[in-house]
C-alpha cells in the first residue's frame, strides 16, 4: 500500500537509535523527506548514513537537545527552510526512570514531568508555523500513561501527563493538524540491553526476555522491536489517516489490561 508519504516533510525526535531511527529508516523508506535529531550529532550522523531511502527522499540532520527550546527553535527552523514547511512531527526523545516512589526524589519528579512535557512542547511550539495543513503530530508515549507501575512511579505519571496533553493538542490544533499517541508496551530498545547488561545474569538476552515478558504478562511472550513501533507511528503520519485524531493506539504485546 502507498502510505502517501513521498515527498512529505517530517521531523523525528531522539532518532539516533531505537524506536526513533527505526521510524526515520521507515520515512524514508517511504519516500519522505526526514528532519532528524538528537543530544549526540555524531552519533546521530553515524547512524542515519547508511540508512536506505526511496528516489528523492532527503535528510536533515543536527544536534539538538529537545529541553532546551532556542535549541529546538534552530532545528525545526533548519528543517522548515530545508524542506520548504514540515507535513509532520514525530516527538520519540525520552527515557524512564526506574525508582519506586519512596525512592524518587523531588528534583527526579521535576525532571521526568519537565522531559515528558516540554520535550513535545518545545518541539510542537517550534514547529506550528511550518506545519502546512493536512499534517500529522505523534507522540511517542507508554502504556503506562494509562496502566502505571510502581517501579516506575515518576514516569507513570508523566506519562499520563502526556497523554492528557495530546488530547489537547488534538484539540487545539484541528483541523489543519492530527495529534495522536503511540503507547509502547516493552520494546527490545537500548534501555532494556543496558538493564540486561547490569542484571548480572548468566541466562542469554533470550531466556531473560521471555521470562521478563510473562512476568509482566505480556500475551505475545516478548519485547517487542523498534521496526514494530515503527509502523503505527509512519501509518499515523500518512494521509490516509486523515481522519483519525486526539486517538491513543497501543501497541504492546497486548500487556494492556485497562478496556
Amino acid at each position: 500500500m502507498d502510505l502517501r508519504l513521498s515527498g512529505r516533510a517530517v521531523v523525528v525526535t531522539g532518532a539516533s537509535s531505537g524506536v526513533g531511527l527505526a521510524t526515520a529508516a521507515l520515512l524514508l523508506a517511504e519516500g519522505a523527506h526526514v528532519a532528524a535529531c538528537a543530544r549526540d550529532g555524531e552519533r546521530l550522523e553515524k547512524a542515519l548514513a547508511d540508512l536506505p531511502r526511496a528516489s528523492g527522499a532527503r535528510l536533515y540532520t543536527a544536534a539538538c537537545d529537545v529541553l532546551d527550546a532556542g535549541d529546538v527553535r534552530r532545528f525545526v527552523t533548519g528543517a522548515g527552510e530545508e524542506f520548504g514547511g514540515l507535513d509532520g512531527v514525530v516527538n520519540n526523545a525520552g527515557r524512564s526512570l526506574m525508582a519506586r516512589l519512596a525512592e524518587t526524589s523531588d528534583e527526579q519528579w521535576r525532571d521526568e514531568l519537565h522531559l515528558k512535557i516540554f520535550s513535545v512542547l518545545h518541539v510542537v511550539r517550534a514547529a506550528q508555523p511550518w506545519l502546512r495543513p493536512g499534517a500529522a503530530v505523534v507522540n511517542v508515549n507508554a502504556i503506562l500513561s494509562r496502566q502505571p507501575e510502581p517501579q516506575l512511579a515518576a514516569t507513570s505519571a508523566a506519562r499520563a501527563a502526556l497523554l492528557n496533553l495530546s488530547k489537547t493538542l488534538a484539540a487545539e490544533l484541528a483541523p489543519q493538524v492530527r495529534v495522536n499517541s503511540v503507547c509502547l508496551g516493552l520494546v527490545d530498545t537500548g534501555q532494556w540491553r543496558r538493564r540486561y547488561e547490569q542484571s548480572g545474569t548468566s541466562r542469554s538476552w533470550e531466556d531473560w526476555t521471555r521470562e521478563l515478558a510473562e512476568d509482566r504478562g505480556i500475551p505475545l511472550g516478548r519485547l517487542g522491536t523498534a521496526g514494530e513501533v515503527a509502523f503505527p507511528i509512519v501509518a499515523l503520519l500518512s494521509p490516509r489517516a486523515s481522519y483519525v485524531t486526539g486517538s491513543a493506539l497501543d501497541v504492546g504485546g497486548g500487556v494492556a489490561r485497562y478496556v
